[in-house]
Parts: structure tokens; sequence; C-alpha cells
């Protein structure tokens, strides 16, 4: 029997970019710069693109760059990614916020790439994750911005029956004998409410992995099962500690990732293995 045109997508990556850092049916990851990675590659591959790169901030992973360069470069491979996504495909971009001296101190960095992006941008997603720093000088930050970009405006892939919020509070509520409300649930508002991976000793979240900058599988199974369908390529760039393989292998998606440090992708590998 022929592979699945998914199957044969992992096959042309190896052959285009060589052996992977690790591998399994249904994972591949390569400790490679993004964009080298996706220099190497035909157009059209992945059907989700979900990733958080460094924000410039000075994380222990992060070489840090003038903003003016650190926006080059996002533009670097987010073109990439454009060129990677399949017709029908999406791409969910994570990224908080950094200082522009003399002008702003929060400034959320998905504004200053917004329009760098050469995909169509659907909307804009409100992360309030409540845990977070204690600030005196202004509010205390609680929120992040998941920027939704599809590259066809009106075929995409959206399915909502997957994600709907069962937590209606007049389910059965009709009019002229009719259903008010879908019973499978409501539309999720562009507000979503979920913790964040906290750590620390008393709090720390019971997904938590040695990574500072840990993705909430509850968002990425969201996401994951609204914008691609079972057995649909997703690809991570920045794959860090591996949160949207493990998302994705629950979904009974095939997935990919990069990421420059070894020292995530063996969290990563650890943490798919427990999974498959």
């Amino acid at each position: 029997m022929a592979k699945s045109n998914v199957y044969s997508k992992l096959d042309q990556i190896k052959d285009k970019v060589g052996k992977p850092y690790f591998s399994s049916e249904n994972v591949l990851l390569y400790n490679i710069d993004c964009s080298i990675f996706l220099e190497s590659l035909d157009s059209n591959i992945f059907d989700l693109t979900i990733t958080s790169p460094p924000y410039n901030i000075g994380k222990e992973y992060e070489k840090n760059l003038k903003n003016g360069d650190y926006l080059k470069w996002c533009e670097k491979w987010l073109n990439q990614i454009y060129q990677s996504t399949s017709s029908l495909g999406s791409f969910w971009l994570n990224l908080g916020y950094f200082e522009i001296p003399e002008r702003g101190k929060c400034v959320p960095i998905s504004y200053l790439l917004w329009d760098k992006v050469p995909f169509y941008f659907l909307q804009e997603i409100i992360w309030y994750y409540k845990a977070g720093v204690a600030t005196k000088k202004y509010f205390s930050p609680r929120n992040e911005k998941y920027m939704w970009y599809v590259k066809n405006p009106t075929r995409y892939t959206f399915n909502l029956d997957d994600v709907r919020d069962k937590n209606v509070k007049y389910p059965n509520q009709k009019k002229n004998g009719k259903l008010k409300c879908n019973p499978l649930g409501k539309n999720p508002t562009n507000v979503w409410d979920i913790p964040k991976v906290t750590s620390g000793k008393n709090r720390s979240s019971v997904e938590r992995v040695d990574h500072p900058a840990q993705f909430p599988l509850a968002i990425l199974d969201r996401i994951i099962k609204a914008s691609s369908n079972k057995k649909e390529l997703i690809f991570d760039p920045f794959m860090g500690s591996g949160s949207v393989a493990v998302s994705a292998i629950n979904n009974d998606r095939i997935v990919v990732g990069c990421d420059i440090n070894k020292k995530y992708l063996e969290i990563a590998k650890t943490r798919i293995k427990n999974q498959e």
C-alpha cells in the first residue's frame, strides 16, 4: 500500500534536510536553525504552524539583538513559513512585549510584525493567563497575544465544533421552538482564560518541565483541533520543550519541529516518548 501523503512529506523532509535529531513514526525533531531548515524544503508542506519565538528580552536561550535586527530576523523566517504552508493552512504566532527605548515600555511585539507577515491576518486572540509578575509603576501584566494568520482568507481549516465551549448558561433555552444555542456548545470568544504553566515549589503546574517559557497544552489543544485535521502535518520552528509535539500526538496529528538547543530537544524527546 502506498504511503499516505503526510508520511511522504516526512520522507521528503528527511531527504532534503538529512537525519533528524530524533524521529518516530509521527515525529521529526531537528537540531538546526529554523531558517536553514526551511530553506531546504519545498513549498506547501505544513498544514499548521504554531510557534512562540524568542522575545528578545534576555531569556537564557536568546541571543539579544537590537530591536530592528530582531524584527528583520523574524521577517525572514516568517516569509519562509508562508512558503512552506499549504493552501488551506494556518499560522499561529505567540509573542509578548518588549521595550522600545524612548518610545514605549511594554510594546506588543506582534503589533510591530503583523504587516511583515505575508499571511492574511484573520484575528487576534488574547491569552489571559492570570498569574505573573507584580509591578509598582504600571498595571501588572496578565495577557499575551496570539495572532491567527491564514494563507487563503476565504478558504481555511476551522473546526468550530471540535472546540466549542460546553459551559452554556441556558443550554436548553428555545426561541420559536428551536434551541437558541448549538447543542455542542457556544463559540469560544477571542479572550482565552487559560492558566500559564507555573513554576515554584508550591505552585508548579503538573505539566511543568525545565524550560522558562512553556506553552500550556490547553491552548495548543484548542488551536490544533480548530486549525487542522487528524493526520495533518504540524510544524513548530522553535520547538523548545516540545509542547506542540505533545499536543499534536494527543490529537492524532503528525509533527515536525526545530530547535538549536539540544538541552530542550532532550526534554521534548522524553515527553514525546512518554506520549507515544
